[in-house]
C-alpha cells in the first residue's frame, strides 16, 4: 500500500521521506563512480572532514561518522597508504596521534569535488540561479537540523554557511 494516497495525513513528508531516499541512491555513490574520480566514498567523506577541522584522533573520526573505530582505522589506514593522510603529533599536547589530510589528499578532493559540480551542474543546467541556491539553503538547513538533533556538528567552509 503507498504512503501517497489521499487519506494521507502529511502528505509532503511522505513525499520528502521518499525523494531524500532517491538522493541517496543518486548521490554520492553515483557521482564517486563517475571515470575519472580517485577517492572511494569513505575517503571523499573523511577527508571532507578534514579539511575544515583541527586534526583528529582515530576516536573523534569514530564519533564524527558514528561509526565503529575499526571502521574508521581500517579506512584511515587505507588512506595513509595512499599518502591522503598523515599521522601528526596531537597540536594540543595530548598523547594520541592525530589524522590530517596531506595536500595530496587535499588535491585530490579538490579534483573530485571539482568534478563533482561538473556533474552536479549538468543536472541543474537549465535550472534557476535561485532554484539552485534555494536547494542548497534548503538540504543545508536540513543537515544543520540533523546535526542539531545528534549533537553531531559538522564544520563548513566560510563561504557556504
Amino acid at each position: 500500500m503507498s504512503d501517497f494516497g489521499p487519506a494521507d495525513d502529511n502528505a509532503a513528508l511522505s513525499r520528502l521521506v521518499f525523494e531524500l531516499s532517491l538522493l541517496a541512491r543518486h548521490f554520492p555513490a553515483s557521482l564517486l563512480r563517475r571515470p575519472g574520480f580517485q577517492l572511494d566514498r569513505s575517503a571523499f567523506l573523511i577527508l571532507t572532514r578534514l579539511e575544515f577541522d583541527e586534526p583528529l584522533s582515530l576516536r573523534q573520526l569514530s564519533e564524527a561518522f558514528q561509526l565503529d573505530i575499526s571502521t574508521i582505522n581500517r579506512q584511515v589506514g587505507a588512506m595513509l597508504k595512499q599518502g591522503l593522510v598523515d599521522r601528526v603529533p596531537d597540536p594540543s599536547g595530548g598523547i594520541a596521534r592525530k589524522i590530517q589530510a596531506t595536500t595530496k589528499g587535499l588535491d585530490v578532493l579538490a579534483s573530485d569535488r571539482r568534478q563533482s559540480r561538473e556533474g552536479i551542474g549538468a543536472v541543474v543546467a537549465d535550472w534557476a540561479d535561485t532554484d539552485v541556491d534555494q536547494l542548497s539553503r534548503l538540504i543545508a538547513r536540513f543537515n544543520q537540523s540533523v546535526e542539531h538533533i545528534e549533537e553531531n556538528p559538522w564544520p563548513r567552509p566560510p563561504l557556504i554557511r
